[in-house]
């Protein structure tokens, strides 16, 4: 293969709901440049983009596959990324990478929930999008329909290049109102008949063809100039009028295709490779620094990659994107985040599975390399003289949560390895050790995610393992003000132990002020304040720390002590377990003993004093709060406002976006675990949602009382 130049380079994203033909479309686009010779299908399991065994094993595209095609002396690097919305990873990393998004949508449904979430992610990428309606030959297909329902979804941005002269089985010709020219293709597709348009859809055609070159026009002062002069502009001054329209977002041009028959294939991509922006057309990406890197082939060299394949018989796989300069096979680079030297022994281009060794690849273009020493998806590669450094890609928030367990305690050490590899192909993939819930947690973006988590687990690394439910990271306080003391005193010949505590404890709330006097029935307690330490704690929330001791009870030495007590009753709270948080602590009187004094007799009396106190500042038990935004036809808005308030959700509000509705509701952890499943029963998987987290409440009375007897039982069980 050649080596191509920045300007001969187009880096593309397929993106689309799931079963709008992604997959199908990048075979038909590799057989039509001639890379394949074969077309596969889905069905037969022999496409290139879903090679891996859990693909084939569940039908559906699980990562997203670089593959690239010539066309026209232009280097089209193409990215099928995964539709389900439980792999959503592949398709934000793809958009990161690539300068343009293709938007695939299913000819028989229009644009749908999944549609409207690929376009959310281009918009708060700034990233171009052209829309590609395929299965013309659907039964179900109106193509009418479908634009009637996108302007109304994306607005009168979207402005067709093609239309179909009729749509359904029958499928077999197109209307170009670019070209102005009738595109129809024999049974196997393939290279289109290109002939005048008919008398009959003259009329239809230059409406459509009008309407584009006015679209076109809008985007430079001067063709729009000489469009009001002549009402028209050439095909080449359409073009770029277009393509600086696609990098301002100002036009969103709509296709047409069948790609099961390689209909309408080539035109798409003679369109990609001359009216598309070239890599260094587009906004500049920002390094970790701040500074704006341009994408320039006479710029230092460096790398950042994007995406690491474990392939059988390979090992691993690591793709870049050559984001200044240029690299060649046998380059020492520097990992700018690890420190470490790395030689590269060879370079690919790839379609797949498939590679092909290159001697050079150059800003801007996307390549491979197999069985690097020390690089991690999300690296950067920087030659002498370089420090650029690379974390642009912003992944969602998880949706899905289980705690997992290998069925064998032994292979322990051996799932959490093949967790961290995983976790190299799937940033999305999120592996916690919880020390507080004692759990190893997997987070997810969905049921079908952590299913195939799992499955990998079990068939590729034959390592069996279960799912439990995840326990909820609940939190203790208290809500009034309380005092306690303890002594704590051992003697068992030789030296004793002695320490005695008393204090008060109160809610703390940020900003309150320092206290002066407490009054408990007809005593009162003065205030006053030595020291203060004010801990952020690293679970959530405060402890604040006062000294108040007078007249020298408790010698300053015996204050550390004292705290760490605190500390470790904070890490285990007195209700159920689970961590304290924001609670004032002063500590205002005590005793000691001039020999049997010491800082282990202070941690006990500070733990002992500060649990009873605890237990009689009528503690609550808070529990975690999302911010919920689900996405769903407006059909199904009724079943899924009802779930939601089963779940114990308020609902903030609603609007519409596009087309659907957007609700959005606060509702607890505890009520968000299973659903994601419950969500895709509810609306046939035609619906989707983002969580945030929001904060802490407290739970109502009859949970916490479920929540407290159920720490008892586990309690009593361990004892």
């Amino acid at each position: 293969m050649k080596i191509y130049k920045t300007n001969e380079i187009k880096n593309i994203a397929l993106i689309g709901s799931a079963g709008s033909g992604k997959t199908t479309l990048a075979e038909a686009m590799l057989f039509e440049s001639g890379v394949i010779k074969r077309r596969g299908t889905v069905e037969a399991k022999n496409t290139v983009s879903d090679y891996f065994p859990v693909e084939q094993e569940y039908g559906y595209s699980v990562f997203s596959t670089v593959f690239n095609v010539e066309w026209n002396n232009k280097k089209l690097n193409i990215i099928d990324c995964p539709g389900s919305d439980d792999f959503v990873g592949g398709a934000i990393t793809a958009l990161n990478i690539t300068d343009q998004a293709v938007i695939v949508v299913n000819g028989q449904y229009g644009p749908e929930v999944g549609t409207q979430n690929c376009f959310r992610n281009t918009e708060k990428l700034g990233k171009p999008v052209i829309f590609l309606v395929n299965q013309l030959d659907s039964d179900k297909c109106d193509f009418d329909t479908i634009l009637s329902n996108m302007r109304e979804t994306y607005g009168n941005k979207c402005v067709p290049i093609q239309y179909p002269i009729a749509t359904g089985p029958g499928f077999n010709s197109l209307i170009d109102v670019l070209l102005m020219k009738k595109y129809s293709w024999k049974p196997e597709g393939g290279a289109p008949i290109i002939e005048d348009i008919p008398q009959e859809e003259m009329a239809k055609a230059e409406d459509m063809h009008k309407a584009l070159i006015e679209a076109a026009a809008e985007n430079d002062e001067a063709l729009m100039e000489k469009f009001f002069e002549e009402e028209n502009l050439t095909e080449d001054e359409m073009r770029e009028g277009i393509r600086k329209g696609l990098i301002t977002r100002s036009i969103y041009p709509i296709f047409c295709v069948c790609a099961g028959k390689s209909m309408g294939v080539r035109r798409l991509m003679e369109f990609l490779g001359n009216v598309v922006p070239f890599p260094n057309e587009m906004p500049k990406y920002k390094a970790a620094s701040g500074d704006e890197i341009t994408i320039d082939e006479a710029g230092p060299s460096s790398l950042f990659f994007f995406k690491t394949g474990v392939e059988p018989h390979i090992g691993e796989v690591s793709y870049f994107k050559v984001m200044s300069g240029n690299v060649k096979v046998g380059d020492d680079l520097t990992n700018a985040d690890r420190g470490s030297k790395e030689r590269v022994a060879n370079l690919y281009v790839c379609a797949g599975a498939n590679r092909q060794a290159v001697d050079q690849v150059n800003a801007g273009d996307i390549g491979c390399a197999v069985k690097l020493k020390d690089v991690k998806t999300g690296n950067t590669l920087n030659g002498k003289d370089c420090d650029y450094k690379f974390d642009f890609i912003k992944y969602p928030n998880s949706k899905y949560s289980r705690a997992i367990k290998a069925a064998s305690e032994s292979d322990t050490e051996k799932m959490m390895a093949a967790l961290t590899k995983m976790r190299q192909e799937d940033p999305t993939w999120v592996v916690e050790q919880s020390k507080e819930l004692r759990q190893t947690i997997v987070h997810g973006q969905g049921e079908f995610h952590l299913r195939t988590l799992k499955w990998r687990l079990e068939n590729n690394e034959k390592i069996q393992v279960n799912f439990i439910d995840a326990k909820i990271p609940y939190r203790e306080t208290i809500t009034k003000l309380s005092k306690a003391e303890y002594r704590h005193k051992k003697q068992s010949g030789g030296a004793g132990q002695f320490g005695e505590v008393h204090l008060i404890i109160e809610p703390y709330t940020e900003g309150m002020p320092d206290p002066t006097v407490y009054k408990f029935g007809n005593q009162e307690f003065k205030m006053n304040i030595k020291s203060k330490e004010e801990i952020d704690l690293e679970w959530g929330g405060k402890l604040v720390f006062i000294n108040s001791v007078v007249g020298g009870t408790i010698d300053t030495r015996f204050m550390p002590a004292i705290l760490k007590g605190v500390m470790e009753r904070m890490e285990q709270g007195p209700l159920t377990g689970s961590y304290a948080r924001d609670v004032r602590v002063i500590v205002y009187d005590g005793k000691m003993h001039p020999v049997d004094s010491n800082e282990l007799s202070f941690m006990l009396a500070g733990r002992h004093a500060f649990s009873d106190a605890f237990k009689a500042a009528n503690p609550k038990i808070l529990e975690p709060i999302y911010e919920l935004e689900v996405l769903v036809p407006a059909d199904f808005m009724g079943d899924v406002m009802s779930d939601l308030q089963g779940r114990r959700a308020i609902i903030m509000g609603m609007d519409a976006d596009g087309g659907y509705q957007k609700l959005q509701a606060r509702i607890p952890l505890k009520e968000l675990a299973s659903y994601s499943i419950s969500l895709s029963s509810l609306t046939g998987g035609r619906a989707s949602f983002n969580t945030k987290f929001s904060s802490y409440e407290l739970v109502p009375n009859d949970i916490q009382q479920e929540l407290i007897k159920q720490h008892e039982e586990e309690m009593s069980q361990e004892d």
